[in-house]
């Protein structure tokens, strides 16, 4: 079962400067970590992802909420998309995969 679209993940390549930024836009983030600055926004999470780039990511990527994420990559991949990233462990249990359609859109999915 989908949830929505409820994270969207920016690979950034100074963090710093990046939260800077969008803390300017978002206030105070909820996670500060040198790996990932996570905001909350309403029902939204925006995050920045400083290795995103060299996982792949060319720019934002929106994270679809799923019950269970192998299935959903099952179902993508049997309709036509490649996985780009495939479902890991990003801590506490939370999972993270990405496919790409025909066109090359990139479509993120996460497990909470």
């Amino acid at each position: 079962m989908t949830h929505g679209m409820q994270t969207i993940i920016y690979p950034v390549k100074d963090l710093d400067r990046a939260k800077t930024l969008y803390g300017a836009l978002f206030g105070a983030p909820v996670m500060d970590e040198p790996y990932y600055v996570g905001y909350r926004i309403a029902d939204q999470d925006v995050g920045l992802d400083p290795n995103g780039h060299r996982q792949g990511m060319t720019g934002p990527i929106g994270y679809w909420h799923v019950d269970n994420i192998a299935a959903s990559l099952k179902v993508l991949v049997d309709s036509g998309a490649e996985v780009q990233r495939p479902a890991s462990d990003v801590g506490g249990g939370k999972l993270i995969a990405s496919v790409k359609d025909a066109d090359g859109n990139v479509i993120g999915l996460i497990q909470p």
